[in-house]
């Protein structure tokens, strides 16, 4: 093993000892030593198999027969969990083959990023994440199940599912997923076609166009965002069956792949099994995540997202670890933003099976863990075929298939991974740089501060930007409003640059887990809501953005600093779109190193 990996995690090991074994005592004490139906009452047990067949209920009736729950989050709003639609009944026919049961335990909510970007209802994203994992809770409380199939893809609905879960780490739990949606219009070209609509230059008809024709039918989108790193995580943490994150929606391979995770989750029901949920997720799995998330240059959402997941299993990390494991952790994929290529062209060059396969090459990725298919993570160097219409597993590819996209460990793209913490006296925060040009990780520019993503829409189109600065953008947290991501700003800060102008972003918000190519330090904590010194930020004040030295400075005298007022948020909403019912978790939420939760 590389000695920083080593010491990263031998550190969040120390760290933990007490909240990780606080959290497998309470795993052990939901565990018992019978199955869990056989404690419930006559009564219990006939409403929890009412409407089952007279078969499943006498199968349910006899203790040696699983009864696995599906857990899914599908709905018609995210072509990502279209496909879902169909899968219960695939999946119970599995499971009676098995001679066993599958009962559909529950469904939990799953809103579209896509569609609420820059809306009202993105102040409730976040959130939601923390309602699935209550909703997860809420689905498994019936104490039926002898296993888990949690089906879910998108940004905070598998971060939910498994922090839901994870209060029921005792159970095996499997993760189903959907796939990418085909190819459409190249990423960059829609990327071009926004920034010329945020010039005026196309109207709203092409602009429409240009979207229908990059997300054109059921499967994730092919971006490599919060998603799809999703995907990539859970394989990489065990829990996908291998080489599975990233099959078409469409055809045999998907269908048998469902299938055979669902008769998984039946044989991890056996008593000399030993890979229930809360063994997977262990320290040396969440490292192997942050690994995974670094070389990937993933999302920033997962900055905050594996921070509950973690602290969900009792395992305590923050962004130093992030931090120090990037100095090791080189870049070996180029996938849009980070790149032109798409997440199907990324599977195609080999894909997890061979990434994973590099990186334990390298000593990067600790083999020694569990997974759903048993120990090791070496079994996750295969990738799935048919032949004779029957599922095989061969080795991963010894080579990439694409060097422009995926590289081993030994020639990477840099030797660095695509993630800075920073910290300095506006507070401490996240900047993604995998997709930024080195020359822009350095900017120093007077402040320009708004309290609201179209606040600064509107300062674009009057042409009030056209010079050097560093856009504020504050009482985004996620006390204030919920923390939704700032997208909206992607296509007027990367006009500005293209124009020439050295331009940043600081903010107390999240941006999108596609965000790009301009330099923005994230996740500012202490918010400005909560005190922070991002609200004492004034209109020309002098900002140094420095992500090669990890540092965000004011450059205002501390004396300066002390004797102004902290600025109050005039124009926040509230209400409207079910904000007002998100009351109490603006009220109690951790700070976003924390977790940004309200349930962990």
């Amino acid at each position: 093993m590389k000695q920083v990996v080593t010491q990263v995690t031998e550190t969040i090991i120390e760290r933990s000892k007490k909240t990780r074994r606080g959290y497998l005592g309470n795993i052990d004490a939901a565990k018992g030593g019978r199955v869990s139906r056989s404690t419930l009452s006559c009564g219990n047990l006939a409403h929890g198999f009412a409407a089952c067949s007279q078969d499943d209920k006498d199968r349910l009736t006899m203790m040696d027969s699983a009864d696995v729950a599906i857990i899914s989050s599908y709905n018609d709003m995210l072509s990502a969990h279209q496909p879902f639609e169909n899968y219960p009944q695939l999946i119970k026919q599995a499971v009676r083959d098995m001679g066993s049961v599958a009962q559909f335990a529950g469904g939990v909510p799953a809103m579209c990023d896509g569609v609420t970007q820059g809306q009202p209802g993105m102040e409730l994203s976040l959130f939601s994440r923390d309602v699935i994992s209550m909703s997860t809770a809420v689905a498994l409380s019936h104490n039926m199940f002898d296993a888990v199939l949690c089906l879910g893809v998108c940004d905070k609905i598998i971060p939910g599912l498994l922090i839901g879960a994870l209060s029921f780490g005792h159970l095996p739990v499997v993760f189903v997923p959907a796939g990418p949606m085909p190819s459409g219009l190249p990423n960059v070209e829609k990327a071009r076609i926004r920034q010329l609509y945020a010039e005026g230059k196309v109207g709203r008809d092409e602009l429409l166009a240009c979207e229908s024709a990059s997300y054109h039918s059921a499967g994730t989108c092919t971006f490599y965002g919060t998603a799809n790193s999703n995907q990539l995580l859970m394989e990489i943490m065990g829990l996908h069956m291998p080489g599975s994150s990233f099959v078409s929606p469409d055809g045999t391979l998907r269908d048998t792949l469902t299938i055979a995770a669902a008769q998984q989750a039946v044989k991890l029901t056996h008593v000399s099994a030993k890979q229930n949920l809360a063994q997977i997720v262990s320290e040396k799995t969440i490292v192997n995540a942050i690994v995974a998330l670094l070389t990937t240059g993933g999302s920033t959402n997962h900055t905050i997202h594996l921070i509950a997941i973690a602290r969900a299993a009792g395992i305590i990390i923050n962004w130093d670890d992030f931090a120090k494991l990037s100095t090791v952790v080189p870049s070996l994929t180029r996938i849009y933003p980070n790149g032109e290529a798409d997440i199907n062209v990324f599977h195609a060059a080999g894909g997890v099976p061979y990434l994973v396969q590099t990186l334990l090459q390298h000593g990067l990725l600790h083999e020694d863990v569990e997974t759903i298919m048993g120990h090791g993570l070496s079994r996750y160097c295969q990738e799935p075929k048919l032949q004779g219409g029957k599922l095989v597993w061969q080795a991963a590819p010894e080579v990439s298939a694409d060097m422009d996209v995926l590289r081993p460990v030994d020639e990477p793209f840099s030797a660095t991974g695509g993630l800075v913490t920073l910290q300095g006296n506006v507070g401490r925060g996240v900047a993604k740089v995998s997709a930024v040009k080195t020359e822009h990780w350095l900017v120093q520019a007077p402040a320009k501060v708004f309290d609201s993503q179209f606040e600064f829409e509107d300062a674009f189109k009057q042409g009030l930007l056209e010079e050097d600065f560093i856009a504020v953008l504050r009482f985004q947290g996620p006390q204030a409003c919920g923390m939704p991501e700032l997208h909206k700003l992607t296509p007027y800060l990367g006009v500005l640059q293209d124009r020439g102008f050295k331009v940043a972003l600081v903010t107390d918000g999240r941006m999108s887990g596609a965000s790009g190519k301009v330099p923005a330090a994230i996740h500012v904590y202490p918010e400005a809501k909560a005190g922070g010194a991002i609200g004492k930020i004034e209109n020309g004040d002098l900002l140094k953005l420095d992500c090669h030295n990890g540092s965000l400075e004011l450059l205002v005298d501390a004396a300066t600093l002390a004797q102004r007022t902290q600025a109050v948020h005039k124009g926040g909403v509230t209400v409207g779109m079910g904000r007002e019912m998100f009351a109490g978790m603006r009220m109690q939420v951790s700070a976003a190193e924390l977790g940004a939760s309200t349930c962990v």
